[in-house]
């Protein structure tokens, strides 16, 4: 996924925000947490770029373990269970989950390493071929850029509905 992640994360968080009305959680705050988690694996292109020089693909980075995203909804949904205040759990939560759905997200045209750190196999829906330079214009001339477009259409969509509800 080239441009498609933080429209996710802003979809799952505008449809999953309803579910913490008892908890007060401010609506903005919610948003900024699940669209932070939903980009949070990608955090690791700065250690690609400056520290490793480009040598192991990024998705091989312990940040881009779908047991890493599973560990941290774990713990968070342990933290809301035992919490009094659950808000800061529930904020948790989302930042988690929208990292989890970022594997998913990936898993669409990129390698995740589904097994790691036991199994370092990468696993792909589909193969993105090189033919094209720079590289990204691959992916902008593969099928699955179908559903990133998709995704930002749906994000784009949901927010003009919000916004014109607000101003009701």
């Amino acid at each position: 996924m080239l441009i498609a992640h933080l429209p996710a994360g802003y979809i799952v968080s505008v449809l999953t925000y309803p579910m913490t009305a008892r908890l007060q959680v401010e609506c903005k705050t919610y948003l900024r947490c699940g669209m932070l988690g939903a980009v949070a694996p990608d955090f690791d292109m700065i250690y690609f770029y400056l520290v490793d020089g480009g040598m192991h693909p990024h998705h091989s980075y312990f940040s881009h373990f779908p047991l890493t995203w599973l560990l941290l909804v774990a713990a968070a949904a342990v933290y809301y269970r035992r919490s009094a205040d659950r808000r800061l759990p529930m904020l948790a939560l989302v930042f988690a989950g929208n990292g989890f759905l970022h594997m998913l997200l990936d898993y669409v045209a990129s390698n995740i390493y589904w097994l790691a750190p036991f199994v370092l196999q990468p696993f792909s829906l589909t193969i993105v071929e090189r033919v094209y330079q720079p590289w990204w214009l691959n992916f902008l001339f593969h099928r699955a850029f179908a559903l990133e477009i998709a995704i930002v259409a749906t994000a784009l969509l949901i927010r003009q509905r919000r916004c014109a509800l607000l101003k009701k």
